[in-house]
């Protein structure tokens, strides 16, 4: 139950996690000539499924996980967190493409794993100012890294591959081949000794190498960068049950997912669907969850979780959460995290249903284009009217101040001002005209020819296979 659902097919997907940073987008932009996203609702929700597909063929879509966004989000979060604790020498030397360094991969385990157990130790090279001592000391403390005989942690030096993995397999409870050459992707790793092999099998058989940029450097470069560690603390972390409780070795486990088959019994789309909004759907199979018996028949609730509109060479999509199962009396929260899920073949609404629905849906789709034109031309206006005469204001006090040329000046400021708040009106009018023209043409698209633009949707007795 511990992966994220991802995109469909080739359509970007912002999905979010309740173990990371939540963050999922409304955007009710219309479409514009200048590629503006106009007004944008941030939220927080979880555990979402995506509709978002741009052609409509009659055979089983997939959601993928191979550009999950929300490791990928959570593990530049760690860097750029990282980055603004260095001092300003490293931090202006830094680059996340570099190999990673002890200091780097103590910080964004301890970090992303958020351990706590701390204890000061006596490494001469730590100094009280050094940027991650306080990480340092933890990972030592729950004994995932180990410093010299010494006396010396070497916070600065270059850690590879093969120290790395052995390091992360510590942190792991995975099966593997103690002996085997690995190999990754049917290939073998380069730069890695016989004394890796079985750390390194273990991290493989964890699947998290798969969620690393830079794939062919993984194999062919003897060091990872500190973005790649990132992305496997990110990766681990999203991918396994991660309990601290006995300490941090061994804490990571996977475990069994659970499968929900459902037909859903109404249609979301991202045309009309609104955050917030709820739907239900109806199991198709037994199902064995949190102690109880579902029957084939039990109800499955959930609400639409994020949104973004369809617009000009921007399919849309649509994110929807599962939140709860019930039959009778019987009832269990469904999990915030999904493994994966599949889809049947799409259906359309039908011709009389589409026209029918038209009247409503161009209305309120040109308004709120229209509507939010207006709101951003009043916003341009009454920002420039407060520069321009802060400008005069300026000028005014500067000259009676004897500073004749910084009021001149000022004058010319507010000059300026005016040319680009003109600029900015004839600019948002051409969006907003060239935005309502969009919205018609696409409604017409949809009555006669929806395969082509009903492409970001959940539609009714729709079959999905949902992994917890």
């Amino acid at each position: 139950m511990l992966k994220e659902l991802l995109t469909i097919a080739g359509v970007l997907c912002l999905t979010t996690s309740a173990s990371i940073a939540a963050e999922s987008v409304q955007a009710y932009a219309h479409p514009t000539l200048f590629g503006s996203e106009g007004h944008t609702l941030v939220t927080t929700d979880s555990n979402v499924v995506v509709g978002g597909k741009f052609f409509k063929p009659c055979k089983i879509k997939t959601i993928e996980g191979k550009n999950n966004v929300i490791i990928g989000r959570h593990a530049r979060k760690m860097l750029a967190d990282m980055k603004n604790l260095m001092d300003k020498r490293r931090e202006n030397l830094y680059d996340p493409k570099m190999p990673v360094l002890r200091s780097e991969v103590a910080y964004l385990i301890s970090n992303g794993l958020g351990l706590t157990k701390e204890t000061s130790g006596e490494y001469t090279d730590l100094t009280s100012n050094y940027w991650a001592k306080s990480e340092i000391e933890k990972v030592l403390t729950q004994d995932i890294m180990i410093g010299y005989p010494d006396s010396t942690f070497k916070p600065d030096k270059v850690i590879n591959k093969a120290e790395v993995f052995c390091t992360f397999a510590k942190l792991m409870n995975v099966e593997a081949d103690k002996s085997a050459a690995p190999l990754y992707n049917g290939k073998s790793l380069k730069y890695v000794p016989a004394w890796a092999y079985g750390a390194t099998n273990e991290v493989i058989a964890s699947g998290v190498l798969a969620y690393l940029p830079d794939q062919e450097k993984i194999l062919n470069d003897e060091y990872l960068s500190k973005e790649q560690v990132a992305f496997l603390v990110s990766a681990m972390k999203n991918n396994f049950r991660i309990d601290l409780s006995n300490g941090a070795v061994g804490c990571a486990t996977k475990a069994e997912p659970v499968a929900v088959k459902v037909k859903l019994s109404e249609r979301m789309s991202a045309r009309t669907s609104n955050v917030g909004e709820t739907f239900t759907a109806e199991t198709l199979s037994e199902v064995n969850y949190a102690g109880k018996v579902f029957p084939a028949g039990s109800y499955v609730e959930g609400e639409i979780a994020s949104v973004v509109r369809p617009g000009l060479k921007n399919p849309g999509f649509i994110e929807v959460r599962f939140t709860k199962i019930k039959n009778g009396k019987d009832e269990a929260k469904l999990p915030g995290r999904i493994v994966d899920a599949k889809t049947t073949v799409e259906k359309n609404p039908n011709v009389v249903s589409r026209v029918l629905a038209a009247p409503f849906s161009v209305v309120g789709r040109t308004a709120g284009v229209a509507g939010r034109t207006v709101s951003e031309a009043a916003e341009i206006i009454a920002n420039g009217t407060e520069e321009f005469l802060g400008n005069w204001s300026d000028s005014f006090s500067d000259t009676a101040s004897l500073h004749p040329l910084k009021g001149a000046k000022s004058v010319g400021s507010s000059v300026i001002t005016v040319g680009k708040g003109v600029y900015n009106i004839l600019k948002l009018t051409a969006s907003g005209v060239f935005g309502v023209g969009y919205e018609l043409y696409d409604e017409a698209k949809y009555i006669f020819v929806p395969n082509t633009t009903n492409d970001a949707s959940l539609n009714p007795d729709e079959e999905l296979v949902i992994m917890f």
